[in-house]
C-alpha cells in the first residue's frame, strides 16, 4: 500500500489523531503526516502511506496556503483566543482596506519570525508550550522563512459595541511560518492589538482543498479509504517523466546512474507505468535522487 491521502482535518483533532485513525481504517502502520496542524486548525493535511514516507521531508519544502480571520483589539499569549489576554483597547472607528493591506504587503519576502510561546517548536529538546505550561522563562527562538502573499479579502468589520475589527485574509507562505505570529505582528505593525481567531489550511504540499477527503467519511465507509490514495506519481505532477525500457529498469533497480538524452535536471522513472525513482542529471548521465523501487 503505497500513496498520499488528502485529509480535510477538522477542529479538536490533532494531526497525529488523523495518523492513529487512518492505521485503524487501513490496517496499516506505515503511515505519516507531512506538516502539523494545531487541533483547532483545519483543512488540508498530507498523510504518505508506505513508500510514500520516504517523500515527507519534501513535501515539507512546498509552499502552503491559508485562509483565515483575525481580530483587532485583544491580543493573547498564544496569538489565538486559547491563550491568555494580554492586552485589550476598545477601537472608536473601523480600519480602512488600505491600511490594512499596506501593513500586511510589509511581511512580504524573507522576514524573521518568532513564533508563539504556545506552539510546538523546541528549544533544548523541549517543546515552547511545556515552557509555557511549568512557568518557566525561555528565550524564543528566530527563525528566517517567507511570504509569498498576505492578503485582505473583502472589507473589515467593525463591532461598535465591542470596539472590536474583525477581517479575513489570505497567506501563501513557505515552512515553519506561524500564521498566528502573522496576525499579531500585524496589530503590531498597526500599533493595535490582534489576535488570529479562526485558520483553515487551503493547500499544501501541491494538494489542495479538492485534493482532500474528510477522516469520517472514510470511517464510515473504510472500505472506500483505498480509493482515496492517490499515487505518488501526483506528487510528482510537475517532474519530468521517462519511461524505462527492461534494461534501463535493471540499471535503476540496482541503483545504478543511467544514460538518458534528456536536459530536464530531474526526472521521474517509470516502469510499466509506475514511478520507480527520481533521478537528477549529473553532467551527461542520471544519478539517483529518491529510490521507490517497491512501488507499486
Amino acid at each position: 500500500m503505497n500513496g498520499i491521502i488528502v485529509i480535510d482535518k477538522e477542529a479538536g483533532m490533532t494531526s497525529a489523531d488523523v495518523v492513529y485513525h487512518l492505521r485503524k481504517i487501513l490496517h496499516f502502520r506505515k503511515i505519516g503526516h507531512a506538516g502539523t496542524l494545531d487541533p483547532e486548525v483545519t483543512g488540508v493535511l498530507p498523510v504518505a502511506i508506505g513508500q510514500a514516507t520516504k517523500l515527507i521531508e519534501r513535501m515539507h519544502e512546498k509552499p502552503k496556503a491559508y485562509q483565515g480571520t483575525g481580530l483587532f483589539g485583544l491580543k493573547t499569549n498564544s496569538y489565538d483566543l486559547d491563550g491568555e489576554i494580554l492586552a485589550e483597547k476598545k477601537l472608536d472607528s473601523n480600519l480602512t482596506k488600505e491600511e490594512i493591506s499596506e501593513a500586511m504587503n510589509s511581511f512580504l519576502g524573507q522576514i524573521t519570525q518568532v513564533p508563539p510561546i504556545y506552539s510546538a517548536v523546541k528549544v533544548n529538546g523541549k517543546k515552547l508550550y511545556e515552557y509555557a505550561r511549568n512557568g518557566e522563562e525561555v528565550e524564543l527562538p528566530k527563525r528566517q522563512v517567507e511570504v509569498f502573499e498576505y492578503n485582505l479579502i473583502g472589507e473589515p468589520r467593525f463591532d461598535s459595541e465591542k470596539g472590536q475589527v474583525s477581517f479575513d485574509f489570505e497567506i501563501k507562505c513557505s515552512k515553519g511560518t506561524y500564521v498566528r505570529s502573522l496576525v499579531n505582528d500585524l496589530g503590531d505593525k498597526l500599533g493595535i492589538p490582534a489576535v488570529m481567531t479562526k485558520l483553515r489550511r487551503t493547500a499544501s504540499s501541491g494538494f489542495t482543498e479538492k485534493d482532500a477527503v474528510s477522516l469520517q467519511s472514510l470511517q464510515e465507509n473504510p472500505e472506500k479509504a483505498t480509493e482515496a490514495i492517490l499515487p505518488i506519481a501526483s506528487y510528482f505532477k510537475d517532474v519530468a517523466k521517462y519511461d524505462l525500457n527492461d534494461a534501463e529498469w535493471k540499471k535503476v533497480s540496482n541503483g545504478a546512474s543511467v544514460q538518458i538524452a534528456r536536459n530536464d535536471n530531474q526526472i521521474g522513472l517509470y516502469y510499466k507505468g509506475v514511478l520507480k525513482a527520481i533521478y537528477k542529471k549529473q553532467g551527461n548521465i542520471y544519478k539517483a535522487d529518491l529510490m521507490l523501487l517497491q512501488n507499486s
